[in-house]
């Protein structure tokens, strides 16, 4: 059977690793609730290190069933014996909410940020394991000044083959091993699959724990919308942004391709490679020693160094602007038209508020703004021209994510620029983005019209925009 890049939390309490038997039993942590947004999120704090250390699992866990596998609880132990360690179970998984389907990436990234906030993390190490690496590297360089420094291990920036991508299965590959595996879920088959893949004892009670672990860690048809997901991933447009201190962590036999780690780590500026020996995939197997020594000689010095200023961020911008203005100005008059700018304005702020924009600056009729995540951004973009409809004004909208310079609280450079001529590509009543947020959504359900490419002026090289058709 396929061994999958996401199985990095495993519970059962018969898999044992050479160690003989623990002679007390491991006080499982407290577990606590994040609000993330409609959903609960399950998490745990140990330890109490002189700095935070947020470990993001690989996409399937159980915070309480961990504990009772001793790798795993020697592993967390040695995270913990230096810093405060948070790790949570992500939605649909674990104790956390189980929901409708899987959430796109951007929303299950705003799921650390709920997390650090209900633990009271200002700024930690983040650790994105096996499928939590793309989430963690879209926290990074979104929120670089709660990151004091970013760990990536057995994973990578997209998991299925693509363009310039020659790592990972091809697409309806990697789908249909999903769906195969979904069809045994919980069974003696499966988990005799994945204790031999990690070199562990198969024995019956082993298999017994494997089975139990899995059916409480997710459902098969959650299992099979999981891989769905994880096959639009591909954050590799946002590397280049991230100015956090990074290593790219990688065991040379993960079934992971370390090619594609280590063309990874040379997209992030300055972003050390260490390639350690042997496997398996998960990283409390094995040399797990090795594993935690890599992050702690990393981060420790990193994150004891004073506050690191930062000037940089990832950020989605809107530009809005209405289109006829001038003539509709003169068609109802002057105070008319001073009303109607007062409640398109109050609109639009209601918009920004519920959809958490943060508004950057005003001209006339046109909004500037700026959002921590594009899909929110494009959803605030239809709102508010449907919001502002029934006034008899027609407005156009345009979005870029980029790497933009942080001044006075306010954003600048290039991406900012991208966002304007977006814009101006627009029509009455049409959004528009660029290619990067398009790819930045993948997974979130809204659909986009290909508009082809587009010289954007004062911009070189052409651009490919397309029109949102359903938020």
């Amino acid at each position: 059977m396929p061994q999958f890049p996401w199985k990095c939390e495993r519970p059962d309490a018969a898999l044992r690793t050479g160690l003989e038997a623990p002679t007390l039993r491991t006080v499982v942590p407290e577990v606590r609730y994040a609000r993330s947004g409609d959903v609960s999120i399950a998490y745990q704090v140990v330890g109490d290190g002189l700095f935070d250390l947020v470990w993001t699992p690989g996409a399937l866990s159980h915070l309480e069933l961990r504990w009772e596998d001793e790798a795993v609880a020697r592993f967390y132990h040695a995270l913990s014996s230096f810093s405060r360690l948070i790790t949570f179970d992500k939605r649909g998984t674990g104790l956390s909410d189980r929901v409708a389907g899987i959430a796109d990436l951007e929303t299950r990234m705003d799921d650390i940020r709920a997390v650090m906030d209900a633990a009271g993390s200002e700024a930690a190490a983040v650790v994105g394991v096996s499928e939590g690496g793309p989430m963690a590297l879209l926290f990074a360089a979104t929120y670089p000044e709660r990151v004091q420094a970013l760990v990536n291990y057995g994973s990578l920036p997209r998991f299925v083959r693509g363009p310039n991508f020659p790592w990972g299965e091809p697409k309806h590959e990697y789908l249909a091993e999903y769906e195969a595996e979904a069809e045994i879920w919980g069974s003696e088959e499966s988990a005799r699959d994945f204790l031999e893949s990690q070199g562990l004892e198969v024995t019956p009670e082993a298999i017994e724990a494997r089975q139990r672990g899995d059916r409480m860690k997710i459902s098969p048809g959650a299992f099979v919308q999981l891989g769905r997901m994880n096959a639009e991933i591909d954050v590799r447009p946002i590397l280049s942004t991230i100015r956090v201190p990074t290593l790219v962590l990688h065991r040379r036999e993960d079934h992971i391709p370390i090619e594609g780690a280590r063309w990874t780590a040379e997209q992030i500026p300055g972003a050390r490679f260490v390639e350690l020996p042997g496997g398996p995939h998960m990283p409390y197997y094995g040399d797990w020693e090795a594993v935690v020594d890599a992050i702690r000689e990393f981060v420790e010095p990193i994150c004891l160094e004073s506050a690191r200023p930062y000037d940089s961020v990832l950020a989605t911008v809107l530009f809005t602007d209405l289109v006829g203005s001038t003539a509709k100005a003169v068609e109802v008059g002057d105070r008319r038209w001073r009303e109607l700018l007062e409640q398109h304005h109050a609109r639009i702020r209601t918009q920004l508020a519920h959809y958490r924009g943060i508004e950057l600056d005003t001209a006339g009729d046109g909004f500037f703004a700026r959002f921590d995540g594009p899909a929110r951004a494009i959803r605030c973009a239809c709102s508010i021209r449907d919001a502002v409809s029934d006034l008899g004004l027609e407005l156009r909208a345009g979005l870029h994510t980029g790497e933009c310079e942080v001044v006075d609280g306010k954003v600048a450079g290039l991406a900012v620029s991208i966002g304007a001529r977006v814009a101006a590509q627009a029509g009455p009543g049409e959004v528009f983005v660029s290619q990067t947020v398009k790819d930045l959504v993948a997974g979130s359900g809204i659909e986009f019209q290909d508009l082809g490419g587009a010289e954007l002026k004062g911009v070189p090289g052409e651009w490919r925009l397309y029109s949102v058709a359903s938020p």
